[in-house]
């Protein structure tokens, strides 16, 4: 299987584990990250139009010091899944993803017709942060999740349907399942217990397989077996209630 991602560092993390999740399961998946740190779809959209070579080249996890621009990408291999996603303190309002976002994904399909194209449904931020009270005006997380959640809705709606991967929706649920650890930095997921719930639905949602048995546990940080756990139920849990078979 072969996904291309473009996003930046919140499809960094969903992104860093999976290719090894997969290999713990049997599975080889090609997974190409298109990076650029805070890029919105409407500087996606800029991009595509100067062809600009500007997004880091992140392979199956790792960096590579390559440098390329989406077209090329997209040319680059076949691809079965193509993800795109808004940056995070835009996603809470939909009059920020369009047109760009229905221009990004006609040129997706310019360049990779046979590519499933999904919507990356990003997270809220940690309760408490800065960004999320004071530059944007919560008093809660729940209450962005659910603008964002709503507005990835109307995205994957406005393109005919597509299916979204539910990264935010499986935070919220290990949240109420207990885990208090899945932020470094009250936006970014953590490097151990967000980084792996991500990548576990990621890999769910995309292969169809569950992610239950996986013996995948090189983590950047340490996470404990009972955490663990809790985090593959949650993403789970996630991956079942977006309508994704798994088996």
């Amino acid at each position: 299987m072969k996904i291309l991602a473009i996003g930046n560092s919140f499809s960094q993390d969903a992104t860093r584990y999976l290719h090894d999740i997969g290999l713990a399961d049997g599975a080889h998946i090609k997974v190409v990250n298109l990076y650029i740190g805070g890029c919105s779809l409407e500087t996606h959209w800029d991009n595509v139009r100067n062809n600009a070579s500007l997004y880091s080249y992140e392979l199956n996890g790792q960096e590579t010091g390559k440098m390329i621009s989406i077209k090329d990408a997209l040319i680059s291999d076949d691809w079965d899944y193509v993800t795109m996603q808004q940056v995070s303190n835009l996603s809470i309002d939909y009059n920020t993803y369009q047109p760009y976002l229905s221009y990004l994904s006609d040129f997706v399909r310019s360049y990779a017709p046979d590519a499933c194209q999904v919507i990356h449904q990003t997270w809220a931020y940690e309760e408490g942060y800065e960004r999320l009270t004071v530059e944007l005006g919560y008093s809660s997380q729940l209450q962005m999740f659910e603008d964002l959640k709503a507005a990835y809705e109307m995205a994957a709606k406005d393109l005919g349907g597509l299916k979204i991967i539910p990264g935010g929706e499986s935070f919220q649920i290990a949240m109420k399942n207990g885990v208090t650890n899945l932020f470094r930095d009250g936006f970014h997921a953590s490097l151990g217990c967000g980084r792996y719930i991500l990548g576990a639905v990621w890999y769910q949602a995309l292969t169809g397989r569950s992610n239950m048995p996986n013996t995948f546990r090189t983590f950047d940080e340490p996470v404990d077996d009972e955490t663990i756990n809790i985090l593959k139920k949650s993403a789970y849990q996630a991956v079942i209630e977006y309508g994704w078979d798994v088996s």
